[in-house]
């Protein structure tokens, strides 16, 4: 039996607090996420990708953790978590809070290790989580490819030819050559607040953006058309935050 088209959404850089993202939508520093999981409910999405910094710092209070863990277990369909570098999968991470162990939640780092397969989709996903506060490879060492489809998840700097010699440079930098050897379908990037398309031509590589800059995230397509790759705006409430 084939296997139908999917779609993914993505997002990445939410950056839920109890300060900065909180004064930006009238104190409530989760409704960025809430405006995310709408639109990836909304437009039927099989998957929700958040490609890094769900969470501002590793020490945001109790509440606001399990305010987000509700959040994200009613979004009713599997969700994927990349700790980036404000949220990495350290001893203390909020994601290893026991309201985070949802059935719908997948932590990678913590929850999972760093592939998740989804036999029924045929779809396999890959990401190293930031698991201390020092520089990394986001998309070093990819395992070899089990599925139809492959998603790759990363958090970092863009640099087409990174430059490594030197600590007086951007961290955590990813390059062509790691775009291309990552062997994935899609590419979802965080780290950088705007929407854009990176890589070289055929790579399917993407800033989401986050929520209160770009005003949208990215819906992925993948089907027997090949991948295709929009942005959807978020509701006007978020967007007027975003401006």
């Amino acid at each position: 039996m084939a296997i139908r088209d999917l779609r993914l959404v993505h997002s990445s850089d939410l950056h839920v607090d109890d300060d900065y993202t909180a004064r930006l939508y009238g104190g409530d520093g989760t409704a960025g996420l809430a405006g995310v999981i709408a639109a990836a409910r909304d437009n039927a999405a099989d998957l929700l990708l958040l490609a890094g910094d769900t969470f501002d710092c590793n020490r945001v209070p109790a509440r606001l953790v399990e305010r987000t863990a509700a959040l994200l277990a009613a979004a009713d369909l599997p969700v994927i978590i990349l700790p980036g570098n404000h949220d990495p999968a350290v001893a203390d991470s909020p994601y290893r809070a026991p309201c985070f162990a949802r059935p719908n939640l997948f932590v990678l780092g913590i929850s999972h290790a760093e592939r998740l397969h989804f036999p029924a989709l045929d779809l396999e996903l890959w990401g190293r989580a930031h698991r201390d506060y020092d520089d990394m490879v986001p998309l070093a060492n990819p395992p070899p490819r089990r599925a139809r489809w492959r998603v790759a998840l990363a958090h970092g700097h863009y640099e087409p030819l990174p430059d490594r010699s030197t600590p007086l440079r951007p961290s955590w930098l990813i390059g062509d050559a790691e775009l291309a050897a990552a062997g994935a379908d899609y590419v979802a990037l965080g780290h950088w607040n705007r929407a854009v398309r990176i890589g070289g031509a055929g790579c399917e590589a993407w800033y989401s953006g986050s929520p209160d800059y770009a005003g949208s995230v990215n819906l992925v397509r993948l089907g027997a058309a090949g991948v295709s790759v929009s942005q959807l705006a978020l509701p006007a409430a978020l967007r007027r935050a975003a401006g």
